[in-house]
């Protein structure tokens, strides 16, 4: 008997954002998982990092696995182990989730199905296409563009399809659209109808193509577009012009590499993401402690001995309060002790910790510190810096020639991560890069240790090249390049202001005839 079970569990029309919370809860669960192409890799992070992961996909005649063999292997998994089956869309819309599901009970394996975003619903939705609409439509059907290859016979009844239903609604058709559009008008539908083919909808790499009937194949063959894609037939399809929210944002069709460490990345992919860019990581710097906990260890344990205490980054507070707890201590032991900060996100780490900051300057380096201070005799006042292992030396060095004493403390240190450079020089080879982003002096230059300059130069000339102050700008021109973007505030938020701005006076669209990059 069996002791396993199996989810079938749609994985959604692609964007990870609509992913389930029933999904991301038997993900969790999982021992295996099996899944398909049109699944978003990036639900796996879901999974237990000791699940195993079998790639099961198929698509335009090639297939990891048969369908018969996926089948096989579902049952052979799913007698002892818990198995998510991670299906693209929904399982049971065109997704061969029943024939799935007919297996396991013959084989006498429990399942359950957990329904995802289908996308049906959800690419029209991002292309501004409202399947309905009461002055134009009362009635949609989802139909298969792609009928099984060993029959004859059809199972589209298209002479009541072509007139009956409002708004039409294509599953893997781009192969199959001249079939498509001969039926329809055959049986009447005018040649005048409005039609959108929607590839790669709801993700960053989405593309349409709009037309009516009696020229949309021209189109789609002029442009090349190729599956996956689906096909809206219907007036609603004239909505797009008004209601076309996903593919206006400011940086939609743009790819943007982030070489902030992978712990820190999640933020600034995020608010590039909400603004349609499509995101590459890679890491140029990894976060490691010090080579010894020693010197923090014992600047903590006097911590009430410092006049100030100035913090330069988020890591800096991070591992400064963890060590003071592990040492016994906690925020009361900084009573009296005035503090600083380096930019808002440093500020927002400290006050998270309920203290008051003495010193934010307005300006986010070093040197903004120091302007603040210039009223101030420093003569015999005690300074700590908790930062990173390697950082410049301008504000120790000019605190001591005001007459302070200074302790410079290593906190944590910035490393050159193991990365793997095959995915981003292929990409930059194929000019699919449009802008490289550098948030320090560290990732610049990590970037060009993990690349070499004379391999990437001719790769970044038309890379638009952004920094998130002068400090990092000043670095990238010592290996030769002249930044496109420095912020004008020296913020992740202004980093990401500073390219949408960029790009907003870039009008070619960057899949039409050239890279847009510039």
């Amino acid at each position: 008997m069996a002791t396993g079970k199996v989810y079938l569990v749609g994985a959604g029309p692609g964007d990870p954002g609509l992913f389930t919370l029933r999904g991301k809860e038997v993900l969790g669960e999982a021992e295996v998982v099996i899944y398909d192409y049109l699944a978003n890799e990036e639900l796996l992070a879901f999974a237990s990092p000791e699940a195993e992961k079998i790639y099961v996909g198929k698509k335009g005649g090639d297939h990891t696995l048969s369908q018969e063999a996926i089948n096989r292997l579902m049952v052979e998994k799913g007698r002892d182990q818990v198995v998510v089956r991670l299906k693209g869309g929904d399982p049971f819309v065109f997704g061969r989730g029943g024939e799935e599901a007919e297996e396991l009970v013959a084989a006498g394996i429990p399942f359950e199905v957990v329904p995802g975003v289908t996308a049906a619903t959800a690419v029209p939705a991002y292309a501004g296409i409202p399947l309905s609409h009461r002055d134009l439509t009362a009635s949609v059907a989802f139909v298969t563009g792609h009928e099984r290859a060993d029959r004859d016979d059809s199972k589209i009844a298209w002479e009541k399809l072509a007139g009956a239903v409002g708004t039409l609604v294509f599953f893997m058709g781009v192969k199959n659209l001249p079939e498509i559009v001969r039926q329809l008008t055959a049986y009447g539908r005018p040649a005048s109808t409005p039609v959108a083919v929607i590839r790669w909808g709801t993700m960053p790499e989405q593309r349409t193509v709009t037309g009516c009937l009696e020229d949309i194949v021209e189109r789609v063959k002029a442009v090349g577009l190729k599956p996956p894609a689906i096909v809206v037939v219907g007036d609603v399809v004239k909505l797009r012009e008004k209601l076309n929210w996903f593919e206006s944002r400011p940086l939609f069709g743009r790819t943007v590499v982030v070489t902030r460490a992978r712990e820190q990345a999640s933020g600034f992919k995020r608010l590039l993401q909400d603004l349609g860019a499509r995101c590459v990581e890679f890491p140029t710097i990894a976060i490691e402690p010090p080579e010894s906990w020693a010197p923090l260890d014992r600047a903590v344990s006097r911590v009430e001995s410092y006049d100030w205490v100035l913090f330069t980054s988020v890591n800096g507070v991070r591992c400064f309060m963890e060590r003071l707890k592990a040492g016994g201590g906690d925020v009361r032991d900084l009573k009296g002790v005035r503090l600083g900060a380096i930019g808002p996100k440093t500020a927002e780490a400290l006050e998270a910790f309920g203290l008051r900051l003495d010193l934010v300057p307005g300006e986010y380096r070093a040197e903004a510190i120091l302007d603040v201070l210039q009223g101030e005799d420093l003569v015999g006042r005690r300074f700590l810096l908790p930062r990173a292992a390697a950082a410049r030396d301008v504000l120790p060095e000019t605190l001591k020639r005001r007459g302070a004493e200074v302790d410079v403390v290593p906190t944590y240190r910035t490393v050159l991560p193991a990365e793997k450079t095959g995915k981003i020089m292929k990409l930059l080879h194929e000019g699919e890069i449009h802008c490289i982003t550098f948030t320090s002096s560290s990732t610049v230059g990590h970037f060009f240790s993990l690349l070499k300059p004379d391999d990437v130069r001719p790769l970044l000339k038309d890379v638009v090249l952004a920094c998130i102050g002068p400090i990092t700008a000043d670095t990238l021109r010592t290996f030769g390049w002249e930044p496109t973007v420095t912020a004008e505030e020296y913020t992740i938020p202004g980093l990401v202001r500073a390219i949408c701005d960029h790009f907003s006076r870039v009008r070619e669209e960057p899949w039409r005839g050239g890279s847009g990059r510039r």
